[in-house]
């Protein structure tokens, strides 16, 4: 898995929670501002390859009845991470989704936990995936091992293109996916590889 070639138009850009919200995190504030020049440079690069880019966002209930059980008490009063029509859950300053793209909302951690983005992928002919966004042990991760359990054929995550809250939970979570056999390139590296 982690040295075949890519071919773009069987290929999509996961774009994962890069949101006002949690990308202003006070737990991830540092390291996730960072990265947000690096996932813009990327997702301009798969538009110039024609590479499918889906934005994976999270639009919660400002009640929290689609929150997982263990943040539901943040939300009781109306407050909480990226809250639908909120500030704090539009994408973050530098990033747009255009018309070509597709916007995908999860309400778990997985991109692909109860929703249809497998079959909008195998719809749209895809068997790569590309992977940049927030929290590297969280989101990123667990859509990740996802990916690799549903036998897409190549999964690469851009790793100055995710972050975590320390380099070393950001590192430990990359070894982890490299276990696994997830190609983890800088975007220097991976805009060198060709189709």
């Amino acid at each position: 898995m982690a040295n075949g070639t890519c071919k773009w138009n069987e290929t999509a850009l996961l774009v994962i929670d890069m949101q006002n919200d949690f990308v202003g995190s006070p737990m991830l504030a540092a390291s996730a501002k960072v990265i947000v020049p690096t996932v813009a440079e990327t997702v301009s690069l798969a538009r110039e390859r024609g590479i499918f880019v889906i934005w994976v966002v999270r639009e919660i209930d400002p009640l929290g009845r689609d929150v997982e059980l263990f943040r539901k008490h943040h939300y009781s009063n109306g407050q909480g991470l990226a809250i639908k029509g909120s500030k704090g859950a539009e994408l973050v300053e530098g990033l747009k989704i255009e018309e070509k793209d597709y916007k995908l909302v999860k309400t778990r951690f997985s991109a692909f936990f109860n929703t249809h983005l497998d079959a909008v992928l195998r719809g749209s002919g895809i068997k790569r995936l590309v992977v940049v966004g927030v929290q590297t042990p969280n989101c990123i991760r667990q859509t990740v091992f996802d990916a690799v359990s549903l036998d897409y054929e190549h999964i690469t995550v851009i790793v100055d293109a995710t972050a975590a809250a320390t380099p070393e939970i950001h590192s430990a979570n990359i070894r982890d996916m490299e276990n696994v056999g997830v190609a983890t390139p800088t975007l220097q590296e991976w805009t060198c590889s060709v189709a």
